[in-house]
């Protein structure tokens, strides 16, 4: 059967589209204006000259839902009273459908830690449809909801354990103030599903769950590069025009220019989404360009993690474990060399290197000024000189030299005043060292030295201490989704007790403030998460 891309397709289904209750405005552009998929059969399979193949999301046996952002809702205009009917349950589970809407899978291909994959695509994703609220678009995406053309030899489900990390780190990533993906709702589905969590041959069943996610749109990297791979211009220009025409208007016409602007506000985009990265110390663990949102968004949550003691080489991926090509100091040149991906598959459009080497030459300069501006930031210093420069790479040297917490150093070293003697400075940041015996000799040395920089430094700001510590409080965050805090929540809802996702998810809705009732959460991970599965072994099953 052929389609015509710019007409509907009557999907076969069992599911039943009832009269939607949560007046959600159907706003459907990826679909009639982008080539569908022409076999309609849900068999994996190569998907050619297609962004996308229709498919159902499972039923779920005994869907239950655990937990909203009511943020989300109110952005898609959902009601607390749609909240709790029964149509959010069976919408947000994938038992039915929404009238007018045909859920979709996306095709895209991707590298994997640098080698050209091919085909990959939406494996466990079922986008249910583009919504339109204030003037803003949103595509609702459920992960977890089965399987798709794209799935290979996967069922296209999802744990619990996976999902709780997914649903609890896009809502804090988004309060954090980093660019993200959205969470709109986490349930249960009812059904037990089989997975080998640290893929070392010890398969056990785990609860199965669904998150919706929330975004402008699921366009990856991965999506430009599986057309380039194969050859299909004409596919290429298809998805760039209509990319530009709905997610970056301000660029007209379809032009080697247009073309060129496009990739130069996706290189932007990407660039100060990984300073914010860098910024709160988050690792996501698996930067395969077909993880890398057009958007310049965070996606797809598996082995992440944030930085406990500031080291560079640190990835939560076991995957990972040897090599180390996504660990945190690398993510900024992954970035990079994802870009050159992108630029490549591009090229066909624009055929001219030079302008698109620019761009890319451009980056790392872009980025460092970023980085710099950011960490001057996150020190407190409002003055530039071309001391700040030595100050930072100092400071990274200097808290390696022992496990120092990221996250409460820069929130202590709000407090250090002028006036305070290196002494005074080191005595601020103890509680950030996790094994303080060993700030003695060279450490210590070291310290003194770098303290002595700084508050040399903070002689020659204007500001004072207060509007200093306001201003530092505002970007170093106090509380941050460790790996053991979310575990905790896994191991909980394990048991059926769910109180703790809606705890952790309130306390990292304001993770700048001092929140004292929660400051249980204010703290370094404990002794028994340093090697704990869940804590520090993350598999991208995670």
């Amino acid at each position: 059967m052929i389609l015509n891309r710019n007409r509907s397709v009557n999907l076969v289904t069992l599911k039943v589209n009832v009269p939607s209750i949560m007046n959600l405005k159907i706003t459907n552009r990826f679909t009639p204006e982008l080539p569908a998929d022409t076999d309609l059969s849900n068999a994996t399979r190569q998907v050619y000259e297609a962004c996308f193949s229709y498919v159902t999301p499972r039923t779920p046996s005994q869907p239950k839902l655990l937990h909203v952002s009511s943020a989300v809702a109110e952005l898609l205009g959902i009601s607390s009273d749609a909240i709790e009917s029964e149509q959010f349950l069976t919408t947000f589970s994938g038992k039915e459908v929404l009238p007018n809407t045909q859920p979709f899978a996306m095709c895209y291909g991707g590298h994997q830690f640098g080698h050209w994959a091919g085909q990959l695509g939406d494996g466990r994703a079922i986008n249910l449809t583009e919504v339109e609220h204030n003037q803003q678009m949103h595509m609702l995406q459920l992960k977890g909801a089965g399987k798709t053309p794209y799935s290979r030899n996967a069922d296209g489900l999802a744990v619990l354990r996976s999902s709780i990390r997914e649903h609890l780190c896009s809502e804090a990533m988004f309060y954090l103030g980093v660019p993200t993906t959205r969470s709109l709702s986490l349930m249960t589905t009812g059904d037990a599903v089989m997975r080998d969590m640290l893929y070392d041959g010890h398969p056990d069943y785990e609860k199965g769950a669904v998150v919706c996610r929330v975004a402008p749109s699921f366009i990856r990297f991965g999506s430009f590069e599986l057309f380039s791979a194969r050859n299909d211009g004409k596919n290429i220009k298809l998805l760039t025009d209509f990319t530009i025409k709905h997610y970056f208007p301000e660029i007209k016409g379809e032009t080697k220019e247009s073309y060129l602007a496009f990739f130069k506000s996706v290189a932007a985009n990407t660039r100060k989404m990984i300073v914010q990265w860098q910024r709160v110390g988050f690792v996501h663990g698996v930067m395969n360009t077909d993880n890398m949102s057009i958007h310049g968004i965070t996606i797809d949550y598996g082995p992440y993690g944030w930085l406990e003691d500031y080291n560079l080489n640190w990835t939560p991926n076991t995957t990972d474990n040897q090599h180390k090509r996504y660990a945190y100091g690398n993510q900024p040149d992954i970035a990079l060399w994802n870009l050159y991906q992108l630029a490549n598959a591009l090229f066909p459009l624009i055929e001219e290197a030079a302008p698109l080497e620019a761009i890319l030459n451009n980056f790392a300069e872009l980025y460092e000024s970023d980085y710099m501006d950011m960490m001057m930031q996150k020190l407190g210093i409002q003055q530039h000189s071309r001391e700040n420069t030595i100050l930072i790479t100092e400071l990274e040297k200097v808290l390696q030299l022992s496990e120092t917490d990221m996250t409460i150093f820069f929130r202590e070293l709000a407090f250090v005043k002028k006036e305070f003697s290196t002494g005074g400075a080191i005595s601020t940041i103890n509680n950030a060292f996790y094994k303080p015996q060993e700030i003695s000799k060279t450490i210590l040395k070291a310290w003194e030295i770098w303290f002595k920089r700084y508050l040399d430094r903070l002689q020659k700001e204007i500001i004072s201490d207060e509007k200093r510590k306001e201003s530092m409080d505002a970007v170093n965050p106090k509380y941050v989704l460790r790996n053991y805090m979310a575990q905790l929540a896994i191991d909980t809802a394990n048991a059926d007790d769910f109180s703790l996702i809606d705890e952790l998810y309130t306390v990292l809705q304001h993770p700048y403030s001092e929140q004292q009732q929660h400051e249980k959460w204010y703290a370094k991970r404990p002794d028994w998460a340093r090697e704990k599965v869940g804590c520090s072994m993350l598999s991208c099953s995670s």
